[in-house]
């Protein structure tokens, strides 16, 4: 069975780098009923960090960002990799995009139960078309 590939949008927002700074966002989404298909938390400096979420509902998201007074930019696309986990599966798409001289910004993948795994990779937004092409993406 062949990955899916489909292009997503993420919104992001910069935290304090301090303990508790994540916390207060998420409860602010979980209170808004805000689900994440994934996301992608890391320092930007030793002061900040950056939140990228992508949300099942771009609506819920923003609305309960609005309303917790949550500064996100975006939306911005990165692409969805869906697919049976197997040895070399991250290895093939960054063949596919260094073959096209398409460079990756950003990858995070992760294996999960029943055989599957999924990522979520960044390309500069100046390559999304052509890496959609590559990859195949809905």
């Amino acid at each position: 069975m062949a990955d899916i590939v489909r292009r997503i949008e993420y919104y992001y927002t910069v935290v304090p780098h301090r303990t508790g700074g994540g916390a207060k966002v998420f409860k602010a989404l979980k209170a808004g009923g805000v689900n994440l298909i994934a996301l992608n938390g890391f320092p930007i400096s030793v002061r900040r960090a950056q939140l990228d979420f992508v949300p099942s509902n771009r609506g819920a998201l923003l609305a309960a960002a609005k309303k917790a007074g949550i500064k996100l930019v975006g939306p911005r696309v990165a692409f969805l990799i869906q697919g049976e986990d197997r040895v070399g599966a991250v290895a093939d798409i960054l063949g596919k995009l260094g073959r096209a001289r398409i460079n990756v910004t950003a990858l995070q993948a992760i294996a999960s139960s029943g055989g599957r795994y999924g990522a979520v990779l960044w390309v500069k937004p100046r390559n999304i078309n052509k890496a959609a092409q590559v990859l195949g993406a809905s």
